[in-house]
């Protein structure tokens, strides 16, 4: 593939998988608002956002056999139908029981525009440019989340949070539509393979296995920070406006820039090195939040978003780099562990913080991170 559709492909895809990622985290800094809108507590409030990413986790398996096996463009069409579909019900809803089951469903199809296109991805660049197009990929991840939340509290008014959801469906509705007319046509030889691979083979290989168990604790760490975020700067000492809150989710414009340095850093000196570093930065910006002064958040959250992105794009950067076959099921593993980390991490940080507040959920944070780290200097030899 000649450089300059390379580029064209990476700006389609970062389009697509911006506005898929945009509806995951609408409802994140407005979790007050809806704490207090339908009467329920921090924990239930949260499922608005740990149902779609656990519907995430679900989907990933089998989307990634549809991606080893079927053309894109299809998937991109379903997938996209739903997630905007559903995205119109949250707005129209009254029922948070119906909100949620919506939520659901979007996670359930959001693999379709994400898993799916990063096995595209996979077979239809050359190598040496994986680790540096994942970076972008990663990147696509940021922005979509970080609009997501600027949706959700601050572009719309902060009690009309509905509103956030239908501009996200016409977001997924355009990038999909676009994705569908220009994104190259695949050959059907390369779809059509014996695919001698499966999960629990993928599973088995060892330097696999501890890929997956960086995208596990990274995404466990993070969400739960930024999910319980608006709840510790809403409270005093800080009695933060929800507007306020959500200007902090900007520090994830760092992450746009760090997905693909953090490529071009693992090609020179290593992606477990890369794992490494990211994580002791994480680390140690996350205990720094316990500082009760904003500027000192405010600072932290650049260094948390820098660390994780950096671990997540040399992750998924020396994952593609290490397959020949698979790598839908392989990349589907990958999401699968990072959703469950983020699901899980929501729940049980729900668990610690209204057991010990903020400290709990840096404790326990902090506790995680050890998995990356520990993968990243166990991998004597990632690939560079």
């Amino acid at each position: 593939m000649k450089t300059g559709s390379t580029i064209g492909l990476q700006i389609q895809v970062f389009c697509l998988v911006s506005a898929a990622f945009t509806t995951i985290y609408i409802t994140q800094p407005v979790l007050p608002v809806l704490q207090a809108e339908f009467r329920i507590d921090e924990t239930l409030a949260s499922l608005s956002i740990s149902a779609v990413i656990f519907g995430i986790a679900l989907a990933n398996l089998p989307f990634g056999i549809l991606a080893d096996r079927q053309k894109v463009r299809p998937i991109i069409v379903a997938g996209g139908s739903v997630i905007i579909t559903c995205g119109l019900v949250c707005a129209l809803t009254d029922n948070f029981i119906l909100l949620v089951v919506a939520r659901f469903i979007q996670g359930l199809f959001i693999p379709a525009l994400t898993t799916c296109l990063a096995a595209y991805l996979g077979r239809s660049l050359p190598a040496e440019r994986l680790n540096v197009v994942m970076g972008s990929y990663v990147s696509a991840t940021v922005a979509g989340g970080l609009a997501g939340r600027l949706l959700g509290g601050w572009i719309h008014p902060t009690l009309h949070w509905r509103y956030a959801f239908v501009s996200a469906s016409i977001l997924v509705l355009v990038a999909t539509l676009v994705a569908v007319r220009r994104l190259p046509h695949e050959e059907q030889g390369k779809l059509i393979q014996v695919e001698t691979i499966g999960f629990i083979a993928l599973l088995s290989k060892r330097d696999l296995l501890l890929i997956y168990s960086v995208a596990f604790g990274a995404f466990f760490v993070f969400s739960s920070i930024f999910n319980y975020l608006p709840f510790y700067l809403a409270a005093p000492p800080f009695n933060a406006s929800t507007q306020f809150i959500t200007c902090m989710y900007l520090s994830y414009v760092i992450g746009i820039f760090i997905g693909p340095i953090a490529g071009v850093i693992s090609n020179r000196i290593g992606n477990g090195t890369t794992m490494a570093l990211g994580s002791i930065l994480f680390a140690s910006a996350l205990a720094a939040t316990l500082i009760q002064s904003i500027l000192a958040i405010m600072l932290s959250l650049i260094g948390v978003c820098a660390g994780f992105f950096a671990i997540h794009a040399s992750a998924a950067g020396s994952l593609n780099r290490r397959l020949v076959s698979s790598r839908g099921r392989a990349n589907s593993l990958y999401v699968l562990f990072y959703y469950l980390g983020g699901s899980l991490g929501i729940t049980v940080s729900g668990y610690a913080y209204l057991f010990a507040g903020w400290s709990g959920v840096v404790v326990l944070g902090t506790l995680l991170l050890s998995l990356p780290f520990i993968a990243g200097i166990t991998g004597k030899k990632w690939s560079a």
